[in-house]
């Protein structure tokens, strides 16, 4: 029971393999309150309701690129749960050009900055509401899932290398002035590809998880084993924590050559 009496608010739920879902249940289960939120979208298409049915907590409505929207959601989770928010999970990301199948060197510019604007910007716009608003308790944990896309090429991965540095800085940059101010930490985890809605829409994804688990020491981290993770850093057990990008990978992050692909060379 590492969160009893925390509150927190998780973005990005959309069905049970989404890693903010299993992060939800966890949450619940370590004695935290939660409220879940995600766009009107998923709302209609996804199993949001399932899961605050599941968890007996308020599922709230919300376009993370609208502050206006994310204002609300910090009003009413702060009336729902008796008090300030002590911990943040945002789990958004979503790359039109990806969808549309725009290849790399011929992206929509319009649909980039949607991109930008729905995985990266959010994350600021959310940071910010939680400050205007004081809707944070000192000491809290704010979280964001980003990938090791955003330092290494990875071809398929497209416009998304740049949503994650950019969602990696802004921990970073805002992770300052929250730190001073509210000794609030931020922080960012970079999980193994995972066969989430999002992840399993990138081309090549099941060739590429294959290759990351032989070339991991510890193989693909699970959906599972990021929620105990986020869980801990969600803790006061990590309270001095801050503006890091954390690789949640089975070291895949640390590799170069792994003996397994040596061995199937040599075969």
């Amino acid at each position: 029971m590492i969160l009893k009496g925390k509150k927190g608010i998780i973005f990005g739920a959309l069905n049970e393999q989404s890693i903010a879902w299993k992060v939800a249940e966890k949450c619940v289960e370590e004695g935290a309150q939660i409220t879940l939120t995600n766009a009107p979208v998923a709302f209609r298409m996804g199993s949001i309701k399932k899961l605050a049915e599941q968890l007996n907590c308020e599922a709230i409505m919300a376009d993370a690129t609208k502050p206006e929207d994310l204002e609300n959601l910090v009003t009413k989770s702060m009336e729902v749960l008796g008090g300030k928010i002590d911990f943040v999970l945002h789990s958004i990301g979503m790359s039109v050009n990806i969808r549309k199948n725009r290849e790399y060197t011929n992206l929509d510019y319009r649909w980039m900055q949607q991109s930008l604007d729905i995985s990266a910007i959010s994350f600021h716009k959310t940071m910010q509401s939680l400050l205007k608003l004081d809707g944070i308790n000192d000491w809290g944990s704010i979280l964001a899932l980003t990938y090791i896309g955003a330092q290494r090429i990875f071809p398929h991965y497209s416009e998304m290398a740049e949503a994650k540095a950019m969602l990696e800085s802004f921990a970073r940059s805002f992770g300052y002035h929250l730190g001073t101010k509210k000794k609030v930490r931020v922080n960012t985890v970079s999980q193994s590809p995972t066969r989430t809605t999002a992840g399993s829409g990138i081309k090549g994804f099941d060739g590429f998880w294959d290759y990351a688990d032989k070339m991991s020491p510890l193989g693909n981290a699970s959906a599972d084993a990021c929620a105990d993770y986020c869980i801990s850093l969600f803790s006061d057990y990590t309270k001095y924590v801050t503006m890091q990008n954390l690789f949640h990978d089975g070291g895949f992050s640390s590799m170069g050559m792994s003996a397994a692909f040596m061995e199937e060379d040599e075969e």
